[in-house]
């Protein structure tokens, strides 16, 4: 059986750049379609302008031939240091959390937690869709990997 820690994960990158200009690549989700290989587009929902604690939005992913739609909440929202949000149909949380490393290096940590597990209908449909939780937890450690390289790229261009 698979349990939270299983599907929990943390990877980290070492950026030459300032935090601030690390903060200010992660802090809107509408941005992770740029480096996430599974997120296609990223739009606030209606009655959301910018990005805040309780901030709504909408995600569509795809993983080969599969398409879906999830809806997102900002849950954690500390300025200069942490963005996270939870995704309504599987309950998992992700977050960026950016830590100085000095003026000008800054260490990028990406989390995905699931402290309620992951839904039973988020299961069933990535089992049916996406080989399983298993199979498909090593497409989202890669996805994350590829996302953290390709926000140290656009940090240090």
């Amino acid at each position: 059986m698979i349990t939270s820690d299983d599907l929990a994960l943390k990877h980290s990158v070492e950026i030459d750049a300032p935090p601030e200009r690390v903060w200010d690549l992660v802090r809107d989700v509408r941005r992770i379609p740029e480096w996430s290989p599974q997120v296609e587009s990223t739009r606030l929902r209606a009655g959301w302008d910018d990005i805040a604690l309780g901030t709504e939005f909408t995600n569509r992913n795809v993983a080969g031939e599969v398409a879906w739609v999830t809806h997102g909440e900002i849950v954690r929202y500390d300025p200069t240091r942490e963005v996270a949000f939870r995704i309504a149909e599987n309950w998992v949380i992700w977050s960026f959390v950016v830590e100085p490393l000095g003026a000008d290096r800054t260490r990028l940590v990406q989390r995905r937690e699931t402290p309620d597990g992951v839904s039973p209908d988020a299961a069933r449909w990535v089992a049916s869709n996406l080989g399983g939780l298993e199979s498909f937890g090593s497409t989202i450690r890669d996805g994350a990997r590829r996302t953290l390289a390709g926000i140290k790229a656009a940090a240090e261009a």
